[in-house]
């Protein structure tokens, strides 16, 4: 089967995971769709109570939203290494440290999906940079906040417990920043098992 894919990898074109079209062996976005990633700005500004700090490499729209959308329904993985590739390149560097958290998904969305958008990132960043990966936290119920207006997502953010140690240090990694909800829900969940320092990156954050 592997020497099956691998031939078909070869005689088939990539395609851009951002608008479809053909782009060079082996890449995860086409010429144009990467220009126009690497002219978004990253986003910083207030930060969602409970962390002493928020980043996020690209505002939620145009090839980074539809990258969002390519890992988290199109289940093209790959998109996580991009995202891991553009945080540590832009990310501050002060921010970049501790231990790596991911940002749990409900256990039911994970066994629909069959894996976990902020869990592959976060694999990947921490990969990337060398930094340990703690994935303490879960997440109780299945409730989605995705379509949910921005009252209910304040006013019933997810239910999330540390399971394991916490790392006094920690940076906490999704792929969206919305509301805060969910990353506020982590960092009390966090601090309450120990946690000293919360930071959080995500990859785009809705204006």
């Amino acid at each position: 089967m592997k020497v099956i894919q691998a031939i078909a990898a070869d005689l088939l074109p990539s395609l851009c995971a951002a608008c479809g079209r053909s782009c060079r062996s082996g890449a995860v976005l086409c010429t144009r769709c990467s220009r126009r990633l690497a002219e978004a700005e990253p986003l910083s500004g207030s930060d969602p109570p409970g962390l002493d700090r928020a980043w996020s490499s690209a505002p939620h729209e145009g090839v980074a939203r539809d990258l969002v959308a390519a890992l988290k329904f199109r289940r093209l993985l790959s998109v996580a290494e991009l995202m891991a590739e553009r945080i540590e390149w832009l990310a501050p560097a002060s921010l970049l440290s501790g231990a790596i958290v991911p940002v749990p998904t409900a256990t039911l969305r994970v066994a629909q999906r069959g894996f976990d958008p902020a869990a592959e990132i976060a694999a990947a960043l921490a990969a990337r940079t060398g930094a340990e990966l703690a994935p303490c936290l879960v997440r109780r119920g299945g409730g989605r906040q995705v379509g949910r207006r921005r009252a209910e997502r304040v006013g019933h953010p997810p239910r999330i417990r540390a399971r394991t140690e916490v790392p006094r240090s920690v940076l906490l990694v999704d792929d969206v920043l919305t509301t805060g909800a969910t990353l506020s829900a982590c960092a009390r969940a966090l601090r309450g098992a120990g946690g000293v320092r919360v930071v959080a990156v995500t990859f785009t954050r809705r204006l």
